[in-house]
Parts: structure tokens; sequence; C-alpha cells
């Protein structure tokens, strides 16, 4: 397990498996996914301990604070010994998927709601939204 004093960011978002390719990593820092204080970075950028990086992955956000510098790809368990994920609850996905609406389905081939289906299914929305407001 080598650590270095100087890493590329690309290399080490690679590195602690945050991206599955080096290539993805560089890619999400020259579209401005990865961020250094509010500010966008190069895949060349040198990271260096303490420092904390908002990663942008789709719909998902992470806040990483640097905790060791890793050369290498290694398995989950070693990698997380060498950042720190300080994102706030409130903006992890599992957190996020307790306050969807609950998804209504209804069995393939019964055809369209009745008026008395509708009227049913409007009534549990509205309670379930009542409910949470």
């Amino acid at each position: 397990m080598p650590v270095k004093e100087k890493l590329r960011i690309d290399k080490y978002l690679w590195a602690i498996r945050m991206f599955k390719t080096r290539t993805l990593a560089s890619d999400a820092c020259k579209a401005g996914r990865v961020k250094w204080d509010g500010q966008n970075i190069k895949p060349a950028h040198e990271v260096k301990l303490g420092e904390v990086y908002q990663i942008s992955k789709g719909p998902d956000k992470k806040i990483v604070k640097v905790t060791g510098l890793l050369e290498n790809r290694v398995d989950a368990k070693t990698a997380i010994n060498f950042y720190e994920d300080i994102t706030p609850v409130e903006q992890t996905p599992a957190f996020k998927s307790m306050f969807q609406a609950p998804v209504l389905k209804r069995d393939r081939g019964t055809g369209r709601p009745t008026k008395r289906d509708r009227r049913e299914i409007d009534e549990l929305q509205d309670d379930f939204f009542k409910k949470d407001a």
C-alpha cells in the first residue's frame, strides 16, 4: 500500500473508489463536478492532507476530507481509511428517500381506474400529504 507525498486528484478519487475508472474521475474534474473551496479543479490538482472536496456523481453529492494519500486502488475496507465522508445527513440518498411519496401501482391488465378507484386514489394521496404538512 504505497503512500505518496504528491498525488493528482483524479488518481486519488480513483484510488479511494469514488469513481470506477481514473478516466471517469478525470472527466468529472473537467466537467466541474469536483470542487475545492467552491472552485472547479483540474484533474492534475495536487491533493493535500486535510483538504475538503465536493464531489457530484449524478444525483449524489458527497463532501470528502482527505485523511491520507493513496496512490494505488485498494479494496473498499482499506480505502475508507484514507478519507472522511463529512456529507451532511440531509444530503444523503437514504435520507432523501424517506420523504418521497409512495408510488401507487395497479395490477397489469386491470385497465383504467374507474371513477370509484380514482376517488379512492385521490383520497389516499390527500391523506398522505395532509399528514406530512
